[in-house]
């Protein structure tokens, strides 16, 4: 077949013009295109398989990863034939939401602890060890955190805020359920935590004062926001400068029946989403990462978010 006619055939596809404007800035691993993609491996090296048959893409290989690159060798017509596709790339509708996954894992490849914990990611849970368990690294984390002021938004009965309070200078748990604040106040007391205070209030307009906090979390409460762009918009006023956000939140999923069993408004977040709105509050070292996967249908998978005021 003529070189046009397998330029043609390979960009005749709207997955294989997203894959290359992908490729325009930086080579990518076949791993990294599904995490921007959300497309299985099979499909995703499929895809490539066409594009560089075509020599419109060239791969190496490095330890047990395949990076793709755009051709830089490439003939005349070929490199016009990459340009077009670029050029309809940025017509399509997941055009934006690639470049900023894009911009997430190439910022993600610049820390290097980052890096460290995607290579050991899963061992913990593979094989047993005595003593060793989530519960156990969460008391060892909390006690190596400075004691901050930290409003935990979404609280619900207050679990979270009850552990962060044994370290935290102060703990504002914020809820718009009557009885989970005042159930969630008298377990404080109970439990003698004078820093822990329960507060009625939505979301997008939690009843703490601006610049006040140095740290936001929003734990699985999120997709419960009528408007989450606007919660993080709020959380961002009343953090100090330098301060931090951190969201736990559930990945875009279709399980609709989480609006009737959960009352989830939402049915989870893309991570371009989370992106686009931290950017909009104008949040600084942006990070997104899966850091959970349930075993049992539907298996949710969990993202945490973090931004810097």
């Amino acid at each position: 077949m003529a070189q046009t006619l397998r330029s043609l055939r390979a960009l005749s596809d709207s997955t294989r013009l997203r894959i290359i404007a992908l490729l325009e800035r930086e080579e990518l691993a076949v791993a990294e295109l599904q995490e921007i993609t959300r497309m299985g491996q099979s499909r995703i090296s499929t895809h490539l398989g066409l594009l560089q048959d075509a020599g419109l893409v060239q791969s190496r290989r490095e330890g047990k990863r395949t990076f793709y690159k755009l051709n830089p060798l490439a003939e005349a017509t070929t490199r016009e034939f990459i340009a077009l596709a670029i050029r309809g790339a940025r017509e399509m509708e997941d055009y934006p939401a690639d470049q900023l996954n894009l911009k997430r894992i190439l910022a993600r490849r610049n820390e290097q602890a980052q890096v460290y914990f995607n290579q050991v990611a899963g061992r913990f849970d593979r094989s047993y060890g005595p003593g060793r368990s989530w519960e156990a690294f969460g008391h060892l984390l909390l006690r190596i955190l400075p004691p901050l002021v930290v409003a935990d938004l979404g609280s619900g009965e207050g679990l979270l805020s009850e552990l962060i309070a044994r370290r935290a200078r102060k703990v504002i748990a914020v809820d718009n359920s009557e009885k989970m604040v005042a159930f969630g106040s008298k377990k404080a007391k109970q439990n003698g935590l004078k820093n822990l205070e329960f507060r009625l209030g939505d979301l997008e307009k939690p009843p703490i004062e601006l610049h006040s906090v140095d740290l936001v979390i929003l734990s699985q409460s999120l997709h419960h926001a009528g408007n989450p762009a606007e919660a993080i918009q709020s959380a961002a006023s009343i953090l100090r400068p330098g301060g931090q956000i951190m969201i736990l939140d559930l990945l875009k999923h279709n399980f609709d029946q989480a609006r009737e069993l959960y009352g989830d408004r939402w049915l989870g977040f893309a991570e371009s989403d989370l992106h686009r709105w931290l950017e909009e509050a104008e949040f600084k070292k942006i990070e997104i990462s899966l850091v959970a996967r349930e075993e049992q249908p539907p298996h949710f998978q969990t993202v945490l978010a973090s931004g810097e005021k």
